[in-house]
C-alpha cells in the first residue's frame, strides 16, 4: 500500500500526468524535445513514471538510442496490464534512493527509523526528491542537497493542488533529520 501524500509528491515531481496518461506523456515529450532544441541539450528526459519503471525493471537502466522506442512500447504494454496503483507501487520499490538502496520502504527504514506509512509530509517529499538523482539528493551524503530538493518538490506539491502553501511551509521548516539504520524494514516495524 503506497501512502497517498507520498504519491502525490512523486506525480507532481515526475509525471503530473500520471493519471491521465497511457504509459506515454505526447505533452511531456514535446516540451522536453523543445526544450533540449532550444538548448542544444539532452537535459530533458520526458519520461512517464511507468517508462522510469521499464527503464529499470527491463532495460537495465538504460533508456538511449533503440532503448527509448522499446520501453514506450513495453510502458503502453504494462499500462494495458496493470493499475496506475500497482505501476506506482512497483515503480517506488524500484527505485534508486542513494547509496545502492533501492525503494522507499528500504529508505523510511534507512533514513528515518520509521515505517513508510508513519513519515510526515516532509519526509515523504525528501523521498520523492531523491529518486532523481540519488548520488546527489542522498541526504546522508549532502543534506543541503536534499533539503534544497525536497522544497522543490513541495513547491510542486502546491503548484499541483495536492497540498496548502501553508503545509508546504510547514514541512520546509522541518529538520532534515537523518537516523541511518540497517537496511532491514523489519527492523522499522511498529
Amino acid at each position: 500500500q503506497v501512502p497517498t501524500t507520498l504519491a502525490e509528491a512523486v506525480v507532481a515531481t515526475e509525471d503530473e500526468r500520471f493519471y491521465s496518461h497511457h504509459g506515454i506523456d505526447t505533452v511531456g515529450l514535446a516540451r522536453a524535445g523543445a526544450y533540449d532544441l532550444a538548448n542544444r541539450c539532452l537535459c530533458q528526459g520526458g519520461s512517464t513514471i511507468t517508462q522510469q519503471l521499464v527503464k529499470q525493471l527491463y532495460l537495465n537502466g538504460s533508456d538511449r538510442g533503440y532503448n527509448k522506442v522499446v520501453d514506450m512500447m513495453l510502458a503502453l504494454k504494462v499500462e494495458a496490464v496493470l493499475s496506475k496503483q500497482q505501476i506506482m507501487a512497483d515503480y517506488l520499490s524500484e527505485i534508486p534512493t542513494g547509496a545502492n538502496r533501492y525503494g522507499v520502504v528500504d529508505a523510511a527504514c534507512t533514513y528515518f527509523g520509521r515505517p513508510l506509512d508513519q513519515l510526515t509530509l516532509g519526509q515523504y517529499a525528501l523521498l520523492a526528491g531523491v529518486a532523481q538523482a540519488p548520488s546527489i539528493y542522498d541526504p546522508t551524503v549532502n543534506p543541503s542537497a536534499a533539503q534544497s530538493r525536497r522544497a522543490d518538490v513541495l513547491n510542486d506539491m502546491v503548484s499541483e493542488s495536492y497540498i496548502t502553501p501553508a503545509q508546504a511551509a510547514a514541512a520546509k521548516a522541518e529538520p532534515v533529520i537523518i537516523v541511518v539504520r540497517g537496511a532491514d524494514p523489519a527492523s522499522c516495524q511498529a
